[in-house]
């Protein structure tokens, strides 16, 4: 208080004196107000500095973790046999009969279906027929020969026409065999694309015919290339059938294609599955979990570790000298509250766990503890 009646005498005294001085009234007034501020001051509690910026944001790390492990293959296929006969014709023609319906089980060696035998009869006549003409031709060309009626190039020039019927022969005549549809093995037919009085092609599609033996039972599906390259013959599957959902099967790798479906791009994998006294049929949707011999090394973080997740691609993010970094990874699969993630983590050993859904590239983070 002493300050403040001590600035008014200044101020009242510079009032009085104006006209004598006012250089020296302005130095006092102003010296004045400095010691107003200065003991202002001193009443005022001390405050804080307040840094202007982005807000830090409170986190928590977790250590990365390896495992080596064999990541399932999950893919899906159809139930088929084995032995698949898909039987057409070996010439074109009328379709006279078909002597089974889609589902009748046959025997091997049975009729299935015939051409009209018309044109294909008088082929092979007409074929008959101009193979005994150039076998009397010969035989009367050789007899000239001997009486030298004739020369050595009519004798040859004949013989090479008889062997020419003898072909054209054998050709009309193996092509009236295969006018006609015969199963190759005991089976099912699963499917009759053909009707009586139908015309169709040499090699066009007829009936299909599946084997009904009760191992021959396989399930076809499509892998990748990077899939098709850690499998191998005889390892392990866990098949899921939609017609059985109560029930498990196991099957093995039987077979792997060696070239990828010129429009999938995939590799087949063919799973011999053990019915385990069920009854299956061509067709029947199945999902399978393949288990690779192969194993390989795996990051594993937490599963909150892991944002942004999109099939197998998501981001996590970690500490860069107090700022967050946003790093692509490739999921491999969830075990539990793990997931395993097969690339994206090389050369790190923390990742951020608890905070990391409210981060974004660059922001301020700090680290309240580490759970290991």
């Amino acid at each position: 208080m002493w300050i403040l009646i001590s600035v008014n005498a200044f101020w009242l005294g510079s009032m009085t004196f104006n006209k004598i001085n006012m250089k020296s009234t302005l130095t006092i007034s102003v010296f004045a107000f400095m010691l107003l501020q200065m003991g202002c001051g001193k009443e005022k509690p001390e405050q804080k500095a307040i840094t202007l910026g982005e807000d830090v944001i409170s986190v928590q790390l977790s250590t990365v973790e390896t495992s080596v492990r064999a990541e399932p293959i999950r893919v899906s296929g159809t139930v088929a046999s084995v032995e698949e006969a898909r039987l057409s014709f070996k010439i074109g023609g009328m379709i006279s009969q078909v002597f089974v319906k889609e589902g009748q089980t046959v025997r091997k060696g049975q009729l299935l279906a015939i051409l009209d035998q018309t044109e294909i009869d008088a082929q092979v006549n007409q074929a008959r027929y101009a193979s005994e003409k150039s076998e009397r031709d010969l035989l009367r060309i050789k007899n000239m020969v001997k009486d030298t009626a004739a020369t050595l190039e009519q004798l040859q020039n004949a013989t090479t026409g008889y062997d020419l019927s003898q072909q054209n022969l054998k050709i009309a005549t193996f092509n009236q065999s295969y006018s006609k549809i015969i199963s190759p093995l005991d089976g099912t037919v699963t499917k009759k694309l053909i009707n009586e009085g139908e015309l169709t092609g040499p090699g066009s599609p007829a009936i299909i015919i599946t084997s009904s033996r009760k191992n021959d039972w396989v399930i076809r599906a499509g892998i990748s290339d990077k899939d098709w390259a850690r499998v191998k013959m005889g390892d392990k599957a866990s098949l899921k059938l939609d017609a059985y959902p109560e029930a498990s099967f196991s099957g093995t790798i039987s077979n792997l294609a060696q070239s990828a479906d010129p429009v999938s791009k995939l590799y087949e994998v063919e799973i011999k599955i053990n019915p385990d006294g069920k009854r299956l049929a061509s067709g029947l949707y199945a999902k399978v979990e393949l288990t690779p011999s192969q194993s390989r090394s795996y990051s594993v973080v937490p599963v909150e570790a892991v944002v942004e997740g999109n099939g197998n691609s998501g981001f996590v993010f970690v500490n860069n000298n107090g700022k967050a970094k946003r790093v692509p990874v490739t999921i491999g699969y969830l075990d539990g509250d793990k997931v395993l993630l097969s690339e994206g983590l090389d050369n790190i050993k923390e990742v951020i766990t608890s905070g990391s859904g409210f981060l974004t590239e660059n922001v301020a983070v700090e680290v309240k503890s580490l759970n290991k």
